[in-house]
């Protein structure tokens, strides 16, 4: 990995990803292309379970970087180059076999929501905020990804307006999983993600197949897809290991195997 605007570290089964372009990890070229290769060489790694995504010091992602969005239209095709790149961001998290958790550390804005809509889970800090400025800033876009977790009414007022969600009213409204002072963020998405971390991966993996599958799906038609997933997870091992340890009344060990 390039370690340059995305900085990843791994450790017990976690990889921490924190986004690091200075100075509000606005979407430059750059920045969008590596995070990209972060996710799909972690998606690929055998030895990670689980990811946290998160941003330096107090800002999550201000989104589109618009000094140089201004530009785009100059080059031809690089319009449509840059709006693709923009959705593989958001897809190659919604699209990770592994659980991403959003550690949200400040605000969070337009393009910036992006891993956060597509995570598996989100907590965010007392002084995040989530907001889509399109509106303001002759932009469209976010629409159809905030209105999976944001209510009927907070979505509409978000594109139409520009409204910021502060992150107490997101957890009041129960968007997010927790709302922590900054300096007890990173804990707090950590406890989750070693519970994540000390599941079998291939359960994980199994699960997020149905959790990015059912959710498209008719109930009756979801559901099925569901046993037969069990089907395929009894026949591995680390199913075998899990029951074991289960009447043993130990720990199971899983072997970074899928």
């Amino acid at each position: 990995m390039q370690n340059n605007l995305i900085k990843t570290e791994i450790a017990d089964h976690i990889a921490v990803v924190k986004m690091d372009n200075a100075p509000v990890n606005a979407y430059s070229r750059d920045f969008a292309e590596e995070l990209i290769e972060v996710f799909d060489e972690l998606n690929d790694s055998p030895d990670v379970r689980v990811i946290v995504i998160t941003g330096r010091e107090k800002i999550f992602s201000a989104g589109a970087d618009i000094k140089n969005r201004a530009n785009i239209g100059d080059i031809k095709g690089e319009t449509y180059r840059h709006l693709r790149r923009t959705r593989e961001v958001a897809n190659c998290i919604l699209e990770c076999s592994k659980p991403v958790i959003a550690a949200v550390n400040g605000p969070a804005l337009g393009a910036g929501m992006g891993p956060i809509v597509n995570a598996d889970i989100i907590l965010a800090s007392e002084n995040a905020v989530f907001g889509l400025p399109e509106i303001d800033i002759g932009l469209m876009g976010g629409a159809s990804h905030t209105m999976r977790i944001f209510p009927h009414s907070l979505a509409r007022r978000m594109i139409l307006t520009g409204y910021r969600v502060p992150a107490e009213e997101a957890y009041r409204r129960g968007i997010i999983e927790a709302c922590v002072p900054l300096e007890n963020l990173m804990e707090e998405a950590m406890k989750i993600a070693r519970t994540i971390a000390s599941k079998s991966p291939k359960a994980l993996s199994l699960a997020k197949r149905a959790i990015n599958t059912v959710e498209h799906m008719p109930l009756r038609d979801g559901y099925r897809f569901e046993q037969n997933l069990t089907v395929e997870m009894t026949r591995h091992e680390d199913s075998k290991e899990a029951m074991r340890a289960f009447i043993e009344k130990r720990p199971a060990v899983f072997k970074d195997v899928i």
